[in-house]
């Protein structure tokens, strides 16, 4: 199935062949937005749009703020791959996928420009309203894939979307000295880490134990919420930023 008429207004259409249907009947309930990390915005579209490639999203957003539809919304592009977020494991089946042209950490982390990330902030603000999905729903593909994919990386301006009423966001704590823990820890505090990280909605389990996974995840917190330093280390700035933001969410979340 192709797009025939763009679901965002004002999108343009490039049709993929990278789709399927959604599980389950399922409806988007998500939006994971992605870096190409590719030299060129053509050469990423085009490979999206290859068969060859195994790979797609629902939209494609170019430098100077052009969006191009390349899946209908109610189809299933596969753009997350193996990921989770709070318990759901296939979010290709229940997201919008949204890749943005950018270098990425391949080409040295590039500024996004202001017309891109308006338009994106846009789309993603007519997403959630026309398919109902919480601001806080609104993840990088490294949130739902932490240690495999690092996009939209740690130069993606959150803070920026927030204003506009997209995603959830507070300001981080302020880096400085104290208590911090570390790859190679264990015991009940990091247990408190790991629980916190769960509830808000990483794939991680409650050991105890500071192990590659759990250093990955909190890079990947990091590379979100705290930007300033990523490090997989949890010091203050870390816990605390974790903790403001889950106190943050919603009621029914917090149940």
């Amino acid at each position: 199935m192709t797009v025939s008429a763009a679901d965002y207004p004002g999108a343009s259409v490039n049709p993929s062949p990278n789709q399927g249907d959604r599980a389950n009947g399922r409806k988007p309930d998500m939006i994971i937005l992605h870096y190409t990390g590719m030299p060129s915005a053509d050469q990423a579209l085009s490979w999206l749009c290859n068969e060859e490639s195994q790979v797609s999203s629902h939209y494609f957003v170019h430098e100077d703020g052009r969006i191009v539809q390349l899946v209908p919304e109610g189809r299933r592009a596969w753009h997350a791959g193996k990921s989770s977020w709070a318990g759901e494991s296939d979010i290709n089946s229940c997201s919008i996928g949204i890749e943005i042209a950018n270098p990425g950490h391949p080409g040295g982390l590039p500024d996004f420009p202001d017309a891109q990330i308006k338009s994106v902030a846009d789309l993603c603000l007519n997403c959630g309203k026309r398919w109902k999905i919480p601001p806080e729903r609104v993840l990088g593909h490294s949130d739902v894939a932490p240690i495999r994919k690092v996009d939209p990386g740690e130069n993606f301006p959150w803070e920026r979307l927030y204003l506009d009423g997209v995603g959830h966001w507070i300001n981080p704590t302020q880096i400085s000295g104290g208590r911090f823990f570390q790859y190679g820890e264990s015991g009940q505090p990091v247990e408190a880490l790991q629980s916190m990280l769960s509830l808000y909605g990483y794939a991680i389990e409650t050991t105890g134990s500071f192990c590659d996974r759990t250093k990955g995840v909190v890079e990947a917190f990091q590379r979100h919420f705290r930007p300033q330093l990523v490090d997989g280390i949890a010091d203050f700035s870390t816990i605390d930023t974790l903790h403001r933001l889950l106190a943050a969410l919603p009621k029914y979340r917090r149940c």
